[in-house]
């Protein structure tokens, strides 16, 4: 799903977590505009890992997503993290070559996002 954007010649994608959050994510969640929306919104866990490539909006090797992340009890605080057909704990040691890393943000003003935002 890599989508055709004017880009400047040599422009890279490589934001620090720290760009990551402050930037993207804080806008994200409070519904300010993103200068480049170079980061797909997508419901991570109904798929499998190695669709992803195909559903970001940019990357080769490396793939950005805001994502909803869904309790796995209604009163509950745990996350649920059923993917697809991956797995989040190797199971018999077999790892992949597969990394995911997370952010979220801990105190947001919920009322001022979109009806239609993430969870």
């Amino acid at each position: 799903m890599t989508v055709d954007m004017e880009l400047p010649p040599g422009f890279r994608f490589h934001p620090t977590d720290e760009e990551l959050v402050m930037h993207y994510l804080v806008r994200r969640c409070t519904s300010q505009p993103i200068a480049v929306p170079i980061i797909a919104e997508l419901d991570l866990y109904k798929h499998d890992p190695w669709d992803l490539p195909g559903l970001a909006l940019y990357g080769e090797k490396e793939w950005f997503f805001f994502s909803p992340r869904d309790r796995k009890y209604p009163n509950g605080s745990r996350p649920n993290r059923a993917a697809g057909s991956g797995y989040w704990k190797a199971p018999r040691g077999d790892k992949t070559n597969w990394i995911m890393h997370e952010y979220r943000l801990a105190d947001v003003d919920r009322s001022i996002r979109k009806k239609n935002s993430l969870r």
